[in-house]
């Protein structure tokens, strides 16, 4: 898929597996074999984010992102350089892929909220668009 042609239509929340403990000891998920799309070349997590406070403001040449709400919750703002959408992320077991070609902001976080990204490519400063004026561009 071309990232300039992607469009909102091509992001999917995907349910993460969940294995619900019979003894009431809490609840497992995990992501394996083709839970996502992609193989998992990066891993990192936001966390302390200030509730009024955003992150991202980017969008990915090439690079795909799952992203999950480990604790607590945040929205994420989606611009396809026609049409914009805004999910909230509140769920454990729920994931937001995000493919190449998309802007994306993360906003309100609640109050311990942990954010977890899966990125199907190492970091490479070349991969982003960080000004959105650009981000247009790009589109078309």
């Amino acid at each position: 898929m071309e990232s300039k042609k992607t469009t909102l239509e091509s992001i999917k929340i995907i349910e993460i597996p969940k294995i619900e403990d019979k003894k009431g000891r809490g609840n497992l998920s995990v992501i394996e074999k083709d839970s996502i799309p992609f193989a998992v070349k990066r891993v990192y997590y936001l966390y302390d984010v200030p509730s009024n406070a955003y992150r991202g403001g980017h969008a990915h040449k090439n690079l795909f992102q799952f992203l999950i709400a480990l604790s607590g919750s945040f929205d994420v703002v989606l611009d396809d350089g026609i049409k914009k959408t805004t999910i909230t992320l509140n769920k454990p077991n729920k994931g937001l892929l995000i493919p190449k070609g998309i802007w994306r902001e993360l906003e309100n976080f609640s109050s311990g909220s942990v954010c977890l990204v899966l990125a199907s490519e190492e970091y490479d400063e070349e991969d982003y668009i960080r000004k959105y004026k650009q981000f247009l561009k790009y589109k078309g």
